[in-house]
């Protein structure tokens, strides 16, 4: 065995020892244990670090000082089947240096927790199993706090008459609770919410028997826009992109919209928000005809693109 199948199959004993999930207990995850200890095979563990880093940095630092090469498109993969684990465990704590930093951001960073980083300097020494006890006797409430920390900064949206759910930081969910709270009661006064998205959880609210109600059932591999209404009074259903990073409703988009609800039995309507007119801007080239935009910065003004009427359904004809 060479020494770097014996140090993999150290931080594999680790990951173990903490109780994390059997399928987060493989190589994927012992190398990205590695990585975040910057913990090369002829290190000892005592020297263990604790370096800020994000996905790609950790994948380019486990092709470097292991020689495991994973393929880019598997980014997705570490983020979503080890490093959320290791952040849910209370191992690793997600954007230490800015807490409110987006959670799509691509400067999202990861560090070792300091608690965990202590216990993990033990691995090996005669102090490890008492060090490795004590740690898991603590371990719930570390989680808490770290979890209360990052909640700190989680963005509040209250809708259908006081209901409260909490999204993930950064100007997208901030964008969507200028939606739900400013657009929302101009616009389609006394509609329901029907699904609020998050970058953090796709599924931030979905009342989903509502949406059936109306003749719409979507899988969990339907692409959602980021906020839809039911506004009853004039039985619309208002399907509503926030573009902060991604594009607006052009037609691709107005198309698969438009697929999704097919069956809706309420008009469809279709608007684009922007935080302001300038990020709109980088946009208008791409909106498309017959859709609505609103700007969260400017919220009495709608804009229309072209159509027989304004703020309302079109037909398919």
């Amino acid at each position: 065995m060479t020494r770097k199948e014996k140090r993999v199959r150290e931080a594999l004993q680790v990951l173990a020892d903490l109780g994390l999930p059997r399928a987060q207990q493989n190589d994927r995850s012992a190398l990205c244990l590695l990585a975040m200890l910057d913990l090369a095979a002829n290190m000892p563990w005592s020297e263990a670090g604790s370096p800020l880093l994000g996905i790609t940095p950790v994948m380019d630092w486990i092709r470097k000082h292991y020689n495991r090469d994973y393929a880019p498109n598997t980014r997705e993969t570490f983020r979503r089947q080890t490093m959320h684990q290791f952040y849910d465990a209370g191992l690793v704590l997600y954007n230490p240096d800015k807490l409110d930093r987006p959670v799509n951001s691509p400067k999202a960073v990861y560090q070792v927790s300091p608690r965990a980083l202590s216990l993990l300097r033990t691995y090996g020494s005669e102090t490890w199993k008492s060090e490795l006890a004590h740690y898991l006797s603590e371990h719930e409430s570390l989680t808490e706090r770290y979890s209360a920390e990052r909640s700190q900064h989680r963005v509040p949206v209250r809708y259908n008459m006081g209901d409260e759910i909490t999204l993930s930081p950064g100007a997208h969910s901030e964008l969507i609770k200028a939606i739900v709270t400013e657009f929302a009661q101009r616009f389609a006064p006394g509609s329901d919410v029907v699904y609020i998205g998050d970058t953090e959880d796709k599924w931030g609210y979905f009342d989903s028997d509502l949406l059936a109600s109306l003749g719409v059932e979507v899988d969990a591999h339907g692409k959602m826009p980021d906020v839809v209404l039911n506004f009853s009074a004039r039985k619309w259903l208002v399907l509503i992109e926030a573009v902060t990073s991604h594009g607006p409703v052009d037609g691709k988009r107005h198309a698969e919209l438009r697929k999704l609800f097919g069956g809706s039995s309420a008009g469809l309507v279709f608007v684009t928000a922007f935080p302001d007119r300038r990020a709109m801007s980088k946009y208008l080239g791409n909106i498309a005809w017959e859709t609505e935009v609103w700007v969260a910065d400017a919220p009495s003004h709608l804009i229309h693109f072209n159509g027989e009427r304004f703020l309302g359904p079109y037909s398919d004809a």
